[in-house]
């Protein structure tokens, strides 16, 4: 076997650009939510984006649903900073979604309106999921950001952690202006795949089941010129002929290429699966980008030629930001399984309900415990988002876009307690987190409130 080839790195002064109380690297759901809920909580805050733009998933990468908000009697489950990214888009026209005070409804129309959107009717009410518009939504990412006070570094990637004496005190970043440090006393990852975990010495977990959703990596687009509504007429009077053209698109095209709708009638969302690709080399994702291109051309070609709506559309845009769904998962305090999402198991510092979709009207509640964002062995740092402490099965299931934003406000309002009170994160108490979180408009379980 060759020998590795390596070079020494010479090593150099670094500038330290900003110090702060909370520093949060990613703003994604996760980390854009605990940036703004630690800097509403009182702590001078700083976040850093390694693309010109917030919102990760939501915007980037065209992940445009915000789905499973309420659980399958028709209840709403998660709130807080996810119900503030619809108010303030609405007024904008930048979300298409139910009223809230239709979660549950099993009026005929209503049902027969939303059930054209996927993830919208379940067991026949109407279930709270968004569709948001991704340029608008930065927007009023940032609106969020700077109305809550948070210092906001884009175009700045989170290179690694700055640790010393196994705590966590800040980060080296690179950017157009070149290597520079960020310290705090509370670090955050929001990268959603975990990048500050190796070098803050985090254990941590990075096996993927290649079965599960979250082991394929994507590329999503938009085709323009389309009408979703005719789509959906041709679905529901041909369904067999839909299934059919669907398979036959997934041979031509090289992969399953699944249309989903926007706010706008007239342009669609393709979700889309590689499986078998590393998010964390950098080869298998530059495979990504050169093979769904090629995947995106063949099947809008076939779907130009063969299926209703998209005889004149074409291609608008593909994603900036790779469709990732799995990565690294911190070790924490607490490790969610996925016998824990399966017996509804309870916490004392439960911070987050997040329901799980299934056929029955019992599908179980999962309680997210402040410990799995805690790490088990590095103190001054957090994880919000994906990286949460979890197995495999358990991560699949509960690290969606609302899941992520429910985990970031609890990261970043327990940063900021633990920066006011001077003691580490994992001393926070979980009743004055929680009493916190309560009054954010969070929703928890009664044995939390009680």
């Amino acid at each position: 076997m060759e020998k590795k080839k390596s070079i020494i790195e010479e090593a150099r002064e670094i500038d330290i650009r900003y110090e702060a109380d909370v520093v949060v690297v990613g703003g994604g759901p996760g980390g854009h939510s605990a940036a703004v809920a630690a800097a509403r909580t009182g702590a001078k805050t700083i976040l850093l984006e390694r693309y010109g733009h917030l919102g990760g998933m939501a915007t980037g990468g065209i992940v445009i649903q915000i789905p499973h908000m309420s659980d399958n009697s028709g209840v709403q489950r998660i709130a807080g900073l996810v119900n503030e990214w619809i108010d303030r888009l609405e007024p904008m026209g930048g979300v298409l979604v139910p009223k809230r005070e239709q979660i549950g409804s099993s009026d005929e129309a209503l049902v027969q309106k939303w059930r054209r959107f996927m993830g919208n009717v379940n067991r026949g009410k109407i279930e709270y999921t968004a569709w948001v518009d991704t340029e608008l939504t930065k927007c009023m990412l940032n609106d969020m950001v700077e109305d809550a006070g948070v210092k906001l570094l884009l175009h700045s990637w989170g290179a690694r952690a700055i640790a010393e004496d196994n705590r966590v005190k800040g980060v080296l970043f690179e950017s157009k202006s070149g290597r520079q440090a960020v310290m705090g006393k509370v670090i955050i990852d929001g990268t959603g795949d975990g990048d500050l975990l190796p070098s803050a010495g985090a254990e941590f977990d990075g096996e993927l089941d290649p079965k599960l959703r979250s082991s394929a990596l994507a590329l999503v687009f938009r085709l323009g010129n389309c009408d979703y509504q005719k789509l959906c007429d041709f679905r529901e009077a041909e369904p067999d002929r839909w299934a059919e053209l669907m398979k036959e698109m997934a041979e031509v095209a090289g992969t399953r290429l699944l249309p989903l709708p926007t706010p706008y009638n007239d342009v669609l969302w393709f979700n889309n699966w590689i499986p078998g690709l590393d998010l964390l080399n950098v080869d298998d994702l530059t495979t990504l980008e050169v093979e769904m291109r090629k995947m995106m051309r063949r099947g809008h070609e076939f779907l130009k030629k063969n299926v209703p709506t998209f005889e004149k559309s074409f291609i608008l845009d593909t994603a900036p930001q790779t469709g990732t769904r799995g990565a690294r998962r911190l070790v924490g305090e607490y490790i969610i399984t996925a016998d824990d999402i399966k017996d509804e198991k309870t916490h004392d510092d439960t911070v987050a309900i997040i329901p799980r979709m299934g056929p029955s009207e019992g599908s179980p509640l999962v309680h997210v415990p402040y410990r799995c964002l805690v790490p088990k062995i590095v103190d001054g740092l957090l994880v919000a988002g994906r990286s949460f402490s979890s197995d495999m099965v358990a991560n699949n299931a509960i690290n969606l876009i609302p899941h992520c934003i429910a985990m970031g406000q609890a990261s970043g309002t327990a940063a900021a307690i633990a920066v006011k009170k001077g003691i580490d994160v994992r001393q926070v108490n979980h009743q004055e987190l929680q009493d916190n979180l309560i009054k954010q408009g969070v929703i928890l379980p009664s044995y939390v409130t009680t």
